[in-house]
């Protein structure tokens, strides 16, 4: 197991505008400091457990304890890393960025301080974590050090724990909150945006077999079908799933097996989505089948659960 190393001091506290190099010492030596010590002895009692023989809550206490541990000193290294520069600009890129996800600047710095204030006297962290999977930003409010999004990447943190600010700014987390605010780094901040977004989503399900067929998503069909948009909603699961399950409403039922005696029944001037059970094989068969007939045809990806999933409507079976 590796021994955690400390990080140096990031930002230059004698900088810093409203926030002095007393609070930023503190805060490094006492919370982040101690931080990594208590990280390094955790790991070091995990390293030595006999698990053959060492009760299973214990183990998990001590691994809970440990996951706590490091997230607490990778977001206080993030904090550091935020403090430092003229926080009333961001630059081109992460602002546009911001824009983009938050409707302006402005909205996001007043959601952002709205999150930071809520937390005063209390104790957590307010991010902003880019997500590789949906390729945008988002505020995070966190009450403890293992709340996270999942495979999200904070790229600026304000820690909201009375030691960041009680010596200095005692019972006036507000205070803080706007120092913090005129101290963002956001040379850093927009750095750290440009790295996380070349982390690559997580990588979707892909089906080779299929690669030459389109599909649609559950809610852009449910999209269609409320705009009015004519469309052949074709269910093409087997007969045995269909008859003994609640129907989607607005698809037709048709028997797979017997493309040939129904697909003269179809109209070329309007697009044709089929689905099976889970959106893997019948219902691409059969929107390839259709395609190969000249049809603009595609599935409906997640297939039937899909739909149930993102609460498409439904009807009795039959």
């Amino acid at each position: 197991m590796m021994t955690y190393r400390l990080a140096p001091l990031y930002c230059r506290p004698w900088t810093l505008n409203n926030i002095s190099p007393r609070l930023i010492e503190s805060h490094y030596e006492h919370n982040y400091g101690a931080a990594i010590e208590r990280l390094n002895a955790v790991t070091e009692e995990l390293k030595l457990l006999d698990l053959k023989k060492t009760p299973a809550p214990v183990v998990s206490r001590l691994k809970q304890e440990q996951t706590a541990l490091l997230n607490s000193t990778l977001l206080h290294e993030l904090y550091f890393a935020s403090l430092g520069g003229d926080g009333r600009s961001p630059p081109e890129t992460i602002a546009a960025a911001i824009a983009r996800d938050f409707g302006s600047v402005n909205r996001w710095r007043d959601e952002f301080i709205a999150l930071a204030e809520a937390l005063g006297g209390d104790a957590g962290w307010v991010l902003l974590t880019y997500v590789p999977r949906d390729g945008c930003l988002i505020n995070v409010s966190a009450t403890d050090h293992t709340q996270s999004i999942a495979g999200g990447i904070p790229i600026l943190a304000l820690d909201m724990y009375e030691h960041a600010y009680h010596i200095e700014f005692g019972a006036n987390p507000s205070g803080y909150v706007a120092a913090f605010m005129r101290n963002i780094d956001w040379v850093s901040v927009e750095g750290r945006y440009q790295d996380a977004t070349r982390v690559a989503p997580p990588r979707p399900l892909v089906q080779p077999e299929f690669a030459d067929v389109p599909s649609v998503s559950p809610e852009d069909m449910q999209a269609m079908l409320k705009s009015g948009q004519k469309v052949q909603f074709i269910d093409t699961r087997p007969r045995h799933y269909s008859t003994r399950e609640d129907a989607v409403d607005g698809a037709v039922w048709r028997d797979p097996e017997r493309l040939e005696e129904w697909i003269d029944t179809l109209s070329k001037d309007d697009p044709v989505v089929t689905f099976c059970v889970y959106g893997f094989h019948i219902g691409c068969q059969t929107a390839a089948a259709l395609r190969k007939a000249g049809f603009d045809a595609r599935y409906m990806s997640g297939g039937y659960y899909g739909w149930k999933a993102a609460k498409g409507p439904m009807k009795l079976a039959g």
